[in-house]
């Protein structure tokens, strides 16, 4: 049997041919979605090689370019350039780097570094919509963020100049490495300027690896502040680990302070701090915003701190202002780049005192005064009223939405409660609607609306007060529950130009009125009111001071015509006597010009039947009980004693009791003087027509007299 010859060795070069046919075969059985997909990775693979050997730096020139074109401003990179992937991460190093600003900047690069180092996640750059800095290292930076005069445009709005600038958004940065780095900020439209300095130093707790420390000053609407602090960033070896912030900021006695902790050293989203804030006046704090709230005594208010989504949250509220308490929650945000404020707070005791500046009283003088703070020197004469002015440009800024409730009010003479009242604010418009409270067993409900849109601010008020007791409401000034069943309602509602409280009451129009429905009251301080000395002496001696005097009905109201209040009518109706009332009250000056009159239904001996008249100033009233009326009838009764004998002198203090009864219907309905009726359906001549006291005796102006007759409709 011949031999077989073995077959001959593949060599290297056949078996390697031999792999790459099998290879190809198995390339080309793959479906083609898959081989695009493996091309996609070798070609990413290759370019992660070249860029992780090279370090990147061959891309400097077209960064330059790329970078140019696309912010639509030079970028120059003057010393070493790195980018590449190290090894997930793209790793961003640039040496003297500078990026020149706008043609209207004041500087003319808006950022420059000698050396910038940074680790950035590559999918923030396809997926998020801001960026992610791992990393972070900068050495002697500066950075430049302005906005024009016009608001329209900034620094860091990159692209076409005429592009709308938008808000300034950081990109969240985990951890940062600063030394020699600044910040400047300036925004013409909220008149602020500052300046910040940053400097990254070891932290001294084992924890943390570095504190990022800032110190700065600036101004503020005018208002000079400074502030410093600190973020310590965990180290590296903690996970989970989130940066600690403390930070304060001072404006004269004004402070802030911040502390707590935040996910990265620029991401405010999910933080967890806590505010302090101290200060003589919260309306001081709240400038820096442009918003203004009503002043304040000295405060000291903290509360939870944190951002969500647009919104700034101050929750779990509480602290002091004067001798009041204050708890709540409240949002700062910007629909529409437009601040909008709302609240939700409430007091538990609130001090009348600390009620004074809401309303324009001057908080320091009520601190160094108290209640007389509220009385200030004018030509010589007290005035009450606040001319504390609406801040009309302020309110321009934002819009509100504020409720506020008070579960009790400590003043002196009447009893307040169950306070509540929305504020809202809607491109200039301010309501208090509805303004609520409880007081002395009675309700009181309002709505206030300042209108400053235009100018001059229009106010109108509406206030009423429903059915109250006598008793409780009059207590503190010497009319005892006891014996007093009767009720009070009244109403308000007026319109008045002005930017101050006192501005707008002394140009307004409308019509006060109260009503008294039928009841009881304590007899003394209605007798003497009527200086009828026959009835209260016999009353006395009758041991009968506490008998009740029977009230059938009655009303006071003024008619108010340019600030003057002008009484329209005053008419009680009781058992046995009928009080009339004239003259009035001016908001103008704060004089008051009334004088009351009581008449008897029944005959009555030593009675004056003369006006006592209220006189004086709101601040400091005075009553007048020598009348000329009263003089008078004394002269008539010294004649009649030299005339006669001194016991026909008593006749001039004869009241013959033909006082005529009031129909009760118009005064219910808080109809004005020329409504009002005698019980036997007569029109009353002993009311007045609305006009003051300077009037009915003809010494009031024209256009006064001439608007006597005007009818007001009854508001009740």
């Amino acid at each position: 049997m011949a031999d077989v010859e073995p077959s001959p060795t593949p060599t290297a070069s056949a078996r390697w041919r031999a792999h790459a046919r099998n290879a190809r075969a198995r390339w080309r059985r793959l479906p083609l979605p898959a081989r695009v997909i493996l091309w996609i990775i070798g070609i990413l693979f290759a370019i992660w090689l070249i860029l992780f050997i090279t370090k990147g730096r061959f891309l400097k020139g077209p960064f330059e370019s790329i970078a140019s074109n696309m912010i639509e401003r030079p970028v120059q990179v003057g010393g070493d350039f790195q980018l590449y992937f190290a090894p997930v991460t793209i790793k961003f190093l640039a040496q003297d780097m500078r990026v020149a600003n706008t043609s209207w900047a004041s500087r003319p690069e808006v950022f420059r570094a000698d050396l910038i180092d940074m680790r950035l996640s590559p999918l923030s750059l396809i997926f998020g919509d801001r960026y992610r800095i791992k990393w972070l290292e900068l050495r002697n930076a500066a950075a430049d963020l302005e906005w024009s005069r016009d608001g329209k445009s900034n620094t860091w709005t990159f692209g076409d100049p005429d592009t709308k600038g938008e808000p300034l958004d950081l990109p969240l940065v985990r951890r940062a490495l600063l030394a020699g780095t600044t910040m400047r900020y300036r925004d013409p439209r909220m008149q602020l300027s500052t300046d910040i300095a940053f400097e990254t130093v070891r932290a001294q707790d084992t924890r943390f690896a570095s504190d990022l420390r800032f110190t700065g000053e600036g101004t503020m609407r005018a208002h000079p502040f400074s502030l410093k602090g600190g973020l310590l960033s965990p180290n590296e070896t903690v996970t989970g680990g989130a940066n600690r912030l403390a930070a304060r900021a001072t404006s004269g006695a004004t402070v802030l302070e911040v502390t707590g902790t935040l996910p990265g050293a620029t991401e405010l989203e999910g933080s967890d701090l806590r505010l302090v804030t101290t200060g003589p006046n919260l309306s001081l704090l709240f400038d820096f915003l442009g918003v203004a709230i009503p002043d304040t005594r000295r405060y000291r208010f903290t509360s939870a701190l944190t951002k969500a989504g647009e919104e700034w949250r101050f929750t779990h509220l509480k602290g002091r202002f004067g001798d009041s308490d204050l708890a709540g929650r409240m949002t700062v945000s910007l629909p529409d780049d437009r601040l909008l404020l709302k609240a939700d707070l409430a007091t538990q005791s609130l001090d009348i005192i600390d009620v004074g500046p809401f309303i324009g009283y001057d908080p320091q003088r009520l601190d160094a005064q108290g209640g007389d703070g509220a009385v200030r020197q004018v030509g010589g004469t007290p005035r009450i009223l606040p001319d504390a002015p609406l801040r009309v440009e302020a309110i321009r800024n934002f819009d509100a939405d504020v409720r506020y409730s008070v579960k009790a009010i400590r003043a002196p003479n009447v009893p307040i409660s169950n306070a509540a009242v929305t504020v809202k604010l809607d491109h200039s418009l301010l309501t208090l609607s509805p303004l609520t409270f409880d007081m002395s067993g009675g309700h009181v409900a309002s709505d206030i609306e300042i209108n400053a849109r235009n100018q001059p601010v229009r106010t109108r008020y509406d206030i009423r007060l429903a059915p109250t007791p006598m008793g409780k409401l009059l207590a503190r000034w010497g009319v005892e529950e006891s014996g007093t069943s009767g009720t009070i309602k009244a109403r308000v509602q007026m319109t008045g130009l002005g930017d101050t409280l006192h501005e707008s009451l002394s140009s307004s129009n409308g019509r006060i009125a109260v009503v008294l429905p039928a009841g009881k009251m304590w007899a003394r301080n209605v007798q003497l009111s009527e200086i009828d000395i026959g009835t209260f002496i016999t009353k006395m001696f009758e041991d009968k001071l506490k008998e009740p005097v029977e009230i059938n009905c009655g009303l006071i109201a003024f008619t108010v015509r340019n600030g003057v209040a002008a009484a329209d009518p005053i008419l009680i109706d009781t058992k046995k006597n009928v009080m009339t009332g004239r003259g009035g009250f001016s908001f103008r000056n704060e004089s008051l010009d009334l004088a009351f009159r009581a008449d008897g239904k029944k005959i009555s001996l030593f009675s004056g039947q003369s006006p006592v008249g209220i006189t004086g100033y709101f601040a400091k009233p005075g009553i007048n009980v020598i009348s000329p009326e009263l003089m008078a009838r004394g002269g008539a009764a010294a004649a009649l004693g030299v005339a006669a004998t001194p016991l026909a002198a008593v006749l001039a203090f004869v009241d013959v009791g033909d006082a005529k009864g009031a129909a009760c219907g118009p005064v219910l309905a808080g109809a004005n003087a020329q409504a009002q009726r005698t019980k036997g359906g007569k029109p009353r001549d002993d009311v007045g027509r609305g006009t003051t006291a300077k009037d009915e005796e003809g010494k009031g102006s024209k256009a006064e007299k001439k608007s006597q007759d005007k009818k007001f409709l009854g508001i009740f």
